[in-house]
């Protein structure tokens, strides 16, 4: 009877389907896969932050208009601020390391290496196309904006991170403080708003009509400007197997040539005692 009872379990158990035993695996992430997530998760936390801002505020994100003076006859602008004093334009940045740039430079170093426009002369380039959809009396309410993530040390002039500036450079994480003070000290000098709840409105629905959302142009505008953005200007994605430190691409090609360092990139620190 036990026998019957043992041999009636092992049939029953039988019967139950099998699971997989392993789980299935993930696709390998690429530098530009990482790189493209963490450029989302910087969008993220900015658009928390602009979620918070007073209720007579608004702002508008990720905006493609004609612009004929650009490469591709269009500008895409990260966000643009709409407060009663003053319309703030933000430019974000993805990048790693240490930012080194002046008022009287065109372009800008990251690392002391990897050339990138001055942000601040692409962003002028936006605001002069967001004032041909608006009101010549508001062309100069413009305050321009860079923020780049802590992942950044700046090395750049110092009028850059002064609030009576009209061009202020911001980690990230602070970018809704700096917001806020500058409107205060806009409000000590202007004894009323410079824009009333009216034209903040027409302001915004211009700018929501010159939204471009067309996939096709939009992919077309970005197609462009990879086509005519050096490489060298490009986000460093190639990194030291040790510190992590961005490489630039001859010392890329070196380390890939030399066998003793076993198809890994090393940073000039590192290439005497690779691990």
């Amino acid at each position: 009877m036990l026998l019957f009872l043992n041999f009636f379990k092992k049939e029953k158990n039988d019967t139950k389907p099998k699971q997989a035993n392993a789980t299935p695996s993930k696709p390998k992430r690429t530098n530009e896969h990482i790189a493209t997530r963490k450029g989302e998760i910087g969008e993220y936390k900015i658009d928390i932050q602009l979620d918070q801002l007073p209720k007579d505020c608004r702002y508008l994100s990720d905006l493609l208009v004609k612009n004929p003076k650009a490469k591709s006859g269009y500008s895409q602008i990260d966000h643009v601020v709409l407060t009663p004093y003053g319309l703030f334009v933000i430019e974000t940045k993805n990048y790693q390391g240490t930012i080194y740039g002046g008022k009287d430079r065109k372009t800008w170093l990251v690392n002391g290496k990897f050339k990138m426009m001055n942000p601040f002369v692409q962003n002028y380039g936006h605001i002069k196309a967001l004032t041909s959809f608006i009101d010549k009396k508001y062309h100069d309410l413009f305050i321009s904006m860079v923020s780049f993530t802590k992942r950044c040390t700046f090395k750049v002039d110092l009028d850059y991170r002064k609030i009576a500036s009209n061009e202020i450079i911001v980690y990230d994480i602070e970018l809704s403080e700096f917001i806020h003070r500058k409107v205060s000290v806009l409000k000590i000098h202007h004894k009323e708003p410079l824009l009333n709840q009216s034209d903040i409105s027409i302001i915004y629905n211009a700018y929501s009509d010159a939204n471009i959302t067309d996939p096709a142009i939009r992919d077309e505008h970005k197609l462009v400007l990879n086509v005519n953005t050096p490489v060298e200007s490009a986000s460093p994605l190639s990194t030291c197997s040790i510190c992590n430190k961005p490489v630039s691409n001859k010392v890329k090609t070196y380390c890939l040539s030399n066998k003793k360092y076993k198809g890994k990139i090393y940073c000039f620190d590192h290439q005497n005692s690779p691990q």
